[in-house]
């Protein structure tokens, strides 16, 4: 072969070759879903500075380090005890054989009445936010119920006692405060703005540990677990609207903080989902804009004021057909359907009636029962909230004014230890109490069931309180004084007709 054909064939050759390799290059870049440089961001992307507008890497996910930084010395340790107290075995609920040839307080005085001495004082562990530098922190209501002695232990290892300010069953919230001063303390963030897959910290001293940072996300908001009951025991008053994170908290994280990357309180950590009690892939937190509504009302009233709209509601977005049917709602409703509306109330006055369906409250959409609970909680007696709502087919808004849950705008008093008592309390009149031949007192005019007295005693309707723990009363408010904060109380006196004095030991301490 001669020179110039072998050139022209090494030329053909190589040139063939490199378009080989440029057209299986483009077929590569065509073909191969992975192949994404020089793409525009998708909208989805967009944010959270995850990618930048020309597809570059962006900053990735926060640091977390500043942020528990910040936190870590507002969270404290919190020590409870609960002082040996009697306690109920409620033998003395049950009907005696010999009740009706002795009556059953002398039963009770010959052969006991069913209660013991607990021994040993109790302690429970839990945690708590800082939230003034003058020494306010709010924790749930159950690592605070009924105890004795409440002791706050800083990180820096500083301990003090403190002091119950208020707290409120109903929402598993209470604020206590400690004597000191230049405190650091957690700023508040906004639960509005959380968003599900949003990385969130928890803070606390679970399993008695030191202070401990755990990571998650949000994972869901919104969530109700039936655990909250008020005073009495019921959850129909009770406000639920967790959010749903995957960070661990374990038992003695209750009352401690649930913070956003940017160091802010966002929620109290509350409850775990697990079947052993300890954590299992699911923590729930109360959020900051229902925890900041009941601190400032715990601080200032002493309990929580709490405005309701006075309707009764069905989430028909999570019923079936069939129980639409069986509660008589349309098949196509698909949100808070009103079941009853009080005529005292400020939503019947607005205009709401029963059928209208709620759609939004202040321009929040409201898609579940918690959902309302959340935003109606936020707000007192007296003040207005707009309400949107569905009547047939066609929305319209109101200007609802809130009332408390008698039907008027007064401000809800804290509850005492007389309150703990269960009962309607009348001063003795001073001619009755000459023709019963006794000083003065005060008349137990009814019992109320679920109360101190109900549950703990015999007592009937018409008892006439001479006494409490030794000491003289002869009106209500002498009463409610010599009690004061003592969760131990023995009452005495007589039933009118009777000469013989009655003795009613009770325990306040371990009321609902």
């Amino acid at each position: 072969m001669k020179p110039k054909h072998i050139l022209s064939t090494i030329i053909i050759s190589a040139l063939t070759t490199l378009g080989v390799i440029f057209g299986y290059s483009k077929f590569q870049q065509n073909n191969n879903p992975n192949f994404q440089s020089g793409f525009n961001v998708p909208a989805n992307y967009k944010y959270a500075g995850f990618f930048n507008q020309d597809g570059s890497p962006g900053a990735g996910p926060a640091d977390f380090t500043q942020a528990a930084t910040a936190a870590i010395p507002t969270v404290v340790h919190i020590i409870t005890k609960t002082n040996p107290r009697q306690v109920n075995n409620n033998l003395q609920n049950q009907k005696n054989p010999f009740s009706d040839m002795f009556g059953d307080d002398l039963f009770d005085q010959l052969f006991g009445n069913g209660n013991r001495q607990r021994s040993m004082p109790q302690r429970a562990s839990g945690s708590g936010v800082i939230i003034s530098d003058d020494g306010y922190i709010v924790t749930n209501n159950h690592v605070v119920a009924g105890a004795d002695e409440v002791t706050v232990t800083l990180s820096n290892k500083k301990s003090y006692t403190a002091k119950v300010i208020g707290a409120d069953p109903s929402y598993d919230l209470a604020v206590v405060k400690i004597s000191a001063n230049n405190l650091p303390f957690m700023l508040y963030g906004n639960s509005d703005d959380t968003k599900i897959g949003q990385w969130v910290l928890a803070i606390g001293y679970p399993l008695t540990l030191e202070t401990t940072v755990t990571a998650g996300i949000i994972s869901a908001k919104g969530r109700t677990l039936g655990l909250n009951r008020d005073r009495t025991g019921k959850k129909d008053l009770a406000v639920e609207s967790y959010l749903q994170t995957d960070a661990a908290v374990n038992m003695g994280n209750s009352g401690g903080a649930l913070i956003n990357t940017n160091g802010q309180l966002i929620g109290i950590n509350s409850a775990i989902a697990s079947p052993t009690g300890v954590y299992a892939g699911y923590s729930y937190a109360i959020p900051v804009n229902i925890v900041r509504k009941v601190v400032n009302d715990l601080i200032k009233y002493g309990s929580v004021q709490r405005g309701f709209l006075g309707v009764q509601f069905k989430d028909a977005a999570v019923m079936s057909d069939e129980e639409k049917k069986m509660n008589n709602i349309p098949l196509n409703v698909d949100g808070i359907y009103i079941d009853d509306v009080s005529p005292n109330s400020g939503a019947y006055a607005a205009g709401i009636r029963k059928g209208d369906v709620i759609r939004k409250i202040n321009d929040a959409t409201i898609e579940s029962g918690s959902d309302m609970q959340e935003q109606i909680s936020r707000f007192k007696p007296g003040d207005k909230v707009n309400v949107t709502y569905e009547r047939n087919g066609a929305l319209n808004t109101l200007a609802v004014t809130l009332k408390n849950s008698s039907g008027n705008f007064d401000i809800v008093k804290a509850e005492t230890m007389v309150d703990r008592l269960g009962a309607d309390l009348v001063t003795l009149d001073s001619k009755l109490a000459k023709n019963y031949g006794i000083a003065g007192g005060v008349i137990v005019k009814k019992i109320n069931v679920g109360g101190a007295i109900d549950d703990q005693t015999r007592m009937r309707d018409g008892f006439i309180i001479t006494k409490a723990n030794g000491k003289p009363v002869k009106s209500v408010d002498e009463l409610r004084s010599v009690i004061g904060t003592s969760k131990d109380v023995k009452i005495e006196g007589v039933y009118p007709g009777y000469e013989e004095t009655f003795e009613y030991p009770l325990d306040l301490g371990d009321t609902k």
